[in-house]
């Protein structure tokens, strides 16, 4: 059972991520993490007619094979969290129509996959579920032409730009047994720093992952010299710097911080000017790169704070500010409860 610290959820028996499971796109694989990919599309279509349904099936696919590395089946999970950037988070929606498991939507923008694992984990902790699917996506055609403009419209993109990843991560949390532990779970904030700016999203995001950072170190009474790694997705390299900036005015120095959405692209070859975003980015960081090193022990110990942007096409067009949210859980490698017996 969860205890309660300050606005932090600790789990003293932690459940695990038993399977995890990230596709990208064509983009993805020309990046940096290509390898770290357990299935790369060729092209961004996934073998539908349209960007919508190629982002439902890049969703599906991720599901199945975090099932089939778990070896199990839809009818042995309990529930599935799951949220995108869809009108009414129909990618999710849509692909969860296949699987016939029980499914929560959840809208948290970029910050879906950290908000996921953070209600599975307390879910799992409180015995309410025996194996529960979190897992989000994002593609960056769909997301274009919902945010921004069309494609065919040819916007120059702006330096604080961020580039919208085309990828799905999906993890399978169990009570107990072998895989990387949640420890611990803070759910963020709003915060509105009053940015205007849709295409700034770091500005409007670094506030809300400060936040919530503070928070947790402060109830947990920790240090960012405790943690191999601090993990935010996706703050890209404008948003990292003005995070910062932001814990230097609070006197902390964050030497160990690394974005997703700083590492998916290579950002001076690749034309993504401030990085990667989208709920699919940190998640498929997430699976594919930040998961199977704590497995082998390469961390033992790390925060994982995805940051989301919560505006909508219609308060934009309003000229309404953007507020934005951060969820953050803490993750232990499964080799340092081995070594602490």
């Amino acid at each position: 059972m969860a205890a309660r610290r300050g606005d932090t959820l600790l789990f003293p028996t932690p459940p695990v991520v038993a399977a995890h499971a990230a596709i990208g796109g064509k983009k993805e694989g020309e990046g940096p993490l290509a390898a770290c990919f357990d299935e790369l599309s060729a092209d961004n279509f996934f073998g539908q007619s349209n960007w919508e349904a190629a982002e439902k099936e890049m969703a599906l696919r991720a599901a199945r094979l975090c099932l089939k590395k778990a070896e199990t089946t839809p009818d042995n999970v309990s529930l599935a969290l799951a949220g995108d950037l869809q009108a009414q988070c129909t990618a999710s929606s849509y692909a969860l129509r296949e699987l016939g498991i029980p499914f929560a939507g959840l809208f948290g923008a970029c910050s879906t996959m950290a908000e996921a694992l953070g209600l599975g984990a307390a879910l799992c902790s409180a015995g309410m579920a025996d194996g529960l699917l979190a897992m989000t996506s994002s593609h960056f055609c769909a997301a274009e032409r919902q945010f921004r403009t069309p494609l065919s419209y040819g916007a120059v993109r702006t330096p604080t730009a961020q580039w919208t990843a085309t990828a799905a991560g999906a993890c399978l949390l169990r009570p107990a047994g072998e895989g990387v532990q949640l420890c611990a779970a803070t759910f963020g904030r709003v915060q509105d720093y009053k940015i205007k700016d849709i295409n700034n999203m770091g500005a409007a995001m670094a506030p809300a992952a400060a936040a919530t950072l503070l928070r947790y170190l402060k109830d947990t009474g920790s240090a960012p010299a405790d943690f191999d790694r601090i993990y935010t997705g996706d703050l890209g390299h404008v948003g990292s710097q003005l995070l910062r900036d932001l814990l230097t005015a609070e006197g902390l120095l964050l030497k160990n911080h690394v974005d997703c959405g700083c590492i998916l692209y290579d950002a001076a070859e690749q034309t993504v000017k401030s990085g990667g975003s989208g709920p699919g980015c940190c998640a498929s960081v997430l699976c594919g790169h930040i998961l199977p090193r704590l497995e082998k022990g390469t961390q033992k110990r790390v925060l994982f704070i995805a940051t989301g942007a919560l505006m909508s096409q219609t308060t934009f067009l309003q000229k309404e500010s953007i507020p934005a949210i951060a969820h953050l859980v803490e993750l232990r490698s499964p080799q340092q409860k081995e070594e602490n017996g």
